[in-house]
């Protein structure tokens, strides 16, 4: 259900909750112990510190670590950055976004099935799955 893209932050946000509080982590150790493509994993890097998920620091001793507790980064925060889709209603047979006033067949099965998606993503933390 997630994008490859929320799955690689995923995965390499999970590798720095489990390090110790305030080490960092190099790229390239970073890519290979989160099986993520070096450069694949810069773009996704840099997304995520502009939305303050992680730090960056250059030079000696740096490297990437969270910018803060991993029981405060929801999954939505994550998800919300690659998939636009993540929080939104949109027709589970491709035909734009749903609403009462214009629904597909599929509406109303496809509308309590996102509500259940949404509140697994806005109410699992980063913590919970480390």
């Amino acid at each position: 259900m997630f994008s490859t893209t929320s799955q690689y932050a995923i995965r390499a946000l999970s590798c720095l909750a489990r390090m110790h509080s305030g080490d960092a982590v190099l790229g390239r150790d970073l890519s290979r112990q989160a099986s993520v493509p070096g450069n694949y994993l810069s773009k996704i890097m840099l997304i995520m510190r502009n939305a303050e998920l992680i730090q960056a620091m250059r030079g000696a001793g740096g490297g990437y670590r969270l910018a803060r507790p991993a029981a405060s980064i929801r999954l939505l925060d994550i998800v919300s950055l690659f998939d636009s889709s993540a929080a939104q209603l949109e027709c589970v047979l491709g035909g734009g976004p749903c609403d009462e006033n214009k629904p597909c067949a599929a509406h109303e099965h496809w509308k309590q099935v996102r509500s259940h998606y949404v509140q697994f993503l806005e109410k699992t933390t980063l913590a919970e799955l480390v």
